[in-house]
């Protein structure tokens, strides 16, 4: 009995690889004399004691890929940091004190060389299985042949038109793809040859020449292993995953040429444009859809892509698209290109919003004078947290100093004074302080002649009262804001005036 093999695509030829520039390669082996010769090859390229040929070479250069390898891994550890650039939090950072009673995270390998090479040829002897997943594939959809893709067909078929069926699917594929075909291994058709007399016409009976699944298996069961290093199943292997590589790059380029230009806005006219014909479509489906007859629309749509693949279908169809589609399809396109660029009504300008600044000036203690202090973007009122905590605003001293927030570029020339001061410390409501109505629009505080500190207090008996001892820290503003002009009352020792100014999006370029 043959000893079971590991999947791979043994009708394709064997890739070639020269190792010697003065050699040249030797022809291709077709199909019937690989499956001729697939054992004595292997045998060949196992054995240890016969090192010639490619095994050979390979025997030879195995050693100094190994150096390679380490000398390749010493150069990138001096470039890529340990532990390969990812930045650990505190809590997973060794000594840290707080993670001595937690437990340990298991984290995925870094990068290196040595592992990379040992997983890539590990996943490489066991990728043949897709590959022939794939051919096979290909091979039915293409009527490689066509009963085959028939049969598929007519499963399809019975799918679509009773998708109840579908759960049904899989159970049967293993039924009759897995374990019949496991089944006939283990019990194999018996070897016999005919003698003289059965060939002129004495012939046993059917049960003779027959397999029966009585009695013990006579067979070892079918395996699939891996294929072995340096074997042809390999580098059949490599050669597939070579190509399937490439395959992956030109999808994906093709993917992105064909709809990232039209869906990332870079011509907004037409981004615009097929966002509200993909919003239509979709209250339409949302609609429609409890009406449309799926079953049928898969049963067609399935045939269609089915018979697209065979070859005369296929001739047609390409002969048909170089001749009507693809000018036809170049026009509508430059049609709705045309009929985006002129219908299509795009907001110009960028988005505006207003941006203020509070203008801060401290008493002079000495002369009683007010003195330009610093712009910020807090009002610094009797209750804001910096005020209570004694500490001292924080700005800019001057207003080119000013700057627009991050993204955003200034819209106007100039900062516009705001003149309802009102309105401003009612949003925010500020109380302690005392609105300038006219003039200046400045807000003072209100000065406690008791506590010697800004702010009042009403007593519940009616009694006002310092809003701290002294002593003591710490106080508690008055209820409410007052209105007043210059020299009614003895103000604090801060005044603030709110300034206006719009920005609007910065551009964001290309680059």
């Amino acid at each position: 009995m043959e000893e079971p093999h590991a999947f791979v695509n043994r009708d394709d030829p064997i890739p070639t690889i020269v190792l010697d520039g003065s050699r040249t390669p030797s022809r291709s082996v077709t199909p019937s004399q690989q499956r001729a010769n697939h054992d004595s090859d292997h045998s060949e390229a196992d054995a240890p004691s016969r090192p010639k040929g490619l095994r050979g070479h390979f025997s030879a250069l195995k050693g100094k890929a190994n150096i390679q390898d380490h000398l390749v891994e010493k150069l990138l550890q001096q470039v890529i940091p340990v532990d390969g650039g990812r930045v650990q939090p505190e809590d997973e950072r060794p000594g840290d004190g707080n993670n001595g009673g937690g437990h340990a995270t298991t984290e995925r390998p870094n990068f290196n060389i040595t592992t990379m090479s040992v997983n890539f040829r590990r996943f490489n002897a066991r990728i043949g299985v897709v590959f022939v997943f794939q051919e096979r594939v290909e091979r039915l959809l293409s009527w490689h042949r066509p009963t085959h893709t028939l049969s598929f067909l007519a499963t399809y078929t019975f799918v679509c038109l009773d998708p109840y069926l579908l759960p049904l699917l899989p159970l049967a594929v293993l039924l009759v793809a897995v374990l019949i075909p496991s089944f006939a291994v283990r019990h194999p058709d018996p070897e016999m040859s005919l003698n003289s007399e059965q060939a002129l016409g004495a012939s046993a009976p059917y049960s003779y020449y027959s397999s029966s699944p009585r009695g013990p298996p006579l067979a070892p069961a079918v395996t699939v292993r891996p294929a072995k290093e340096l074997s042809r199943d390999f580098f059949r292997n490599m050669r597939d995953l070579q190509n399937s590589m490439e395959d992956f790059s030109q999808l994906h380029d093709a993917v992105v040429s064909l709809v990232v230009p039209r869906t990332n806005f870079s011509d907004e006219a037409f981004s615009s444009a097929l966002f509200a014909a993909l919003f239509a479509a979709c209250l339409v489906l949302s609609i429609a859809s409890a009406a449309l007859p799926w079953r049928l629309i898969f049963l067609a749509a399935g045939w269609a892509a089915t018979c697209a693949g065979h070859p005369a279908v296929a001739r047609a169809l390409g002969s048909a698209h170089r001749k009507h589609l693809r000018p036809q399809s170049e026009r509508v396109l430059s049609l709705v290109g045309r009929w985006a660029a002129d219908d299509v009504i795009l907001d110009g300008s960028p988005e505006t919003r207003e941006v203020e600044i509070f203008e801060l000036q401290r008493l002079s203690p000495a002369g009683g004078e007010w003195e330009p202090w610093l712009f910020s973007a807090s009002p610094y009122d009797p209750l804001s947290p910096a005020r209570i905590a004694g500490e001292k605003p924080a700005g800019a001293r001057f207003f080119e100093d000013v700057l627009p927030p991050k993204g955003w570029e200034w819209s106007e020339k100039k900062w516009a004074l705001d003149l309802w001061s009102r309105e401003w410390v009612e949003e925010r409501i500020i109380t302690g302080v005392e609105i300038e109505t006219e003039g200046e629009r400045w807000v003072y505080d209100i000065y406690d002649e008791n506590a010697d500190r800004v702010g009042v207090v009403e007593d519940p008996v009616g009694e006002t009262k310092g809003s701290k001892e002294k002593g003591g820290k710490g106080y508690v503003p008055g209820p409410s804001w007052e209105e007043g002009e210059d020299g009614d009352v003895k103000r604090g020792e801060w005044r603030r005036r709110r300034w206006v100014r719009l920005v609007k999006r910065k551009r964001i370029s290309d680059s």
